[in-house]
């Protein structure tokens, strides 16, 4: 299962908020809305969002194996 819980504290550690990647980046909400609720994202989301927060693959998305 793919967490993106390294994209929240990238977000947080970089002191950007939501608000500020929909309204100043003209990032879509409903993106944000899908990673809140852990669905699936595109490689060309992830490739825009490793460019707006200047970061690597692994500070958005990480893999945590099911039990």
């Amino acid at each position: 299962m793919i967490s993106y819980q390294p994209f929240y504290q990238t977000l947080l550690k970089r002191g950007i908020t939501e608000y500020h990647l929909i309204y100043k980046e003209g990032f879509s909400a409903n993106i944000l809305h899908r990673m809140k609720h852990g669905k699936n994202i595109t490689i060309k989301t992830l490739d825009t969002l490793c460019f707006i927060l200047d970061c690597e693959v692994s500070d958005i998305i990480k893999y945590v194996k099911d039990t």
